[in-house]
């Protein structure tokens, strides 16, 4: 069976519609409606009914929902990595970044890269779910620790340090904590759902638990947000807040967090031209961007 129909099908599930599939494909509806038939005709099943509200899937669709996801997830990975060979910097690379390094680091990197290559083009995937290499979901990654799978390339870039901050205007209306336990007293900034490495953190500053927290979101950059805007205190990276006047770091001896950060690939992308230049050029803006220890590289 031709890819495309598993490429419409894996589409009409996002979408809910032959229409939407339709868009996001380029493709007029009526063929998007022959690769679902000619897909059930092949399989000898039914994967969608028909309803006023779209396109429902059966059991039989959603038991082939991932694998179809994981078809078109490595077309798609063929598709980068062929373009990326050749003469010339070209072809596509997928980056995957955590939501602040996406968002305040990696714009300007990326700009001064795509002015230097003009054919190549950057996929920025800002998660903070680590992204698997091996699958290639996608083709570099910065990580907060090293990677152990031998198949990946790893540069250390430096060291990230995060700490307690808080906007000056907050500061002057509520005034500034003395000790961890006068954190008690004030608004702090944080996660609403735990992870390992929350509760890990737990252990260290209880002052931090669930019930502390008078705002909270477990969207880094909202927490960001909400310090920049004088809401109260939270925990941010100690770079960033540096080059900002109107934040203040609170407490630097007692809560300090220390992650050093790697930029990671599959070695098999080692000589495609466009994975190289885009790997260098994203290690150089984390070396900037964090401070370094002991030189250790990959």
């Amino acid at each position: 069976m031709e890819w495309e129909l598993y490429r419409s099908f894996s589409h009409v599930l996002r979408e809910g519609s032959l229409s939407g599939a339709a868009r996001v494909l380029g493709m007029a509806q009526p063929t998007v409606g022959r690769h679902i038939a000619a897909l059930e005709d092949a399989l000898g099943l039914v994967l969608f009914t028909r309803s006023p509200t779209g396109f429902l899937p059966t059991e039989a669709a959603l038991a082939l929902q991932a694998h179809a996801y994981a078809m078109e997830s490595m077309a798609a990975t063929l598709e980068r990595t062929a373009s990326g060979f050749g003469h010339g910097v070209r072809g596509t690379v997928r980056v995957s970044v955590s939501e602040v390094i996406g968002v305040e680091v990696m714009p300007a990197a990326i700009a001064t890269l795509r002015e230097r290559y003009p054919e190549l083009k950057i996929e920025l995937v800002v998660v903070n779910q680590v992204q698997n290499l091996l699958h290639r979901e996608a083709d570099i990654a910065v990580r907060v620790s090293r990677p152990t799978q031998e198949q990946l390339i790893a540069r250390r870039t430096g060291i990230i340090e995060w700490g307690l901050h808080a906007g000056r205007g907050y500061l002057a209306r509520c005034g500034e904590p003395a000790s961890l336990a006068d954190l008690a007293s004030h608004t702090l900034i944080g996660y609403d759902c735990g992870t390992p490495f929350i509760r890990e953190a737990l252990r260290h500053w209880p002052q931090f638990q669930h019930a502390n927290l008078a705002l909270r979101t477990d969207n880094d950059l909202a927490q960001l947000a909400l310090i920049r805007a004088d809401a109260g205190i939270g925990i941010c990276q100690v770079a960033l807040a540096r080059s900002e006047p109107r934040l203040v770091r609170i407490l630097p001896g007692e809560l300090s967090i220390a992650l050093e950060t790697w930029v990671t690939m599959h070695e098999d992308l080692r000589q495609n031209t466009g994975c190289r230049v885009t790997f260098d050029a994203i290690a150089s803006a984390m070396s900037s961007f964090a401070y370094q220890g002991e030189e250790e590289q990959t």
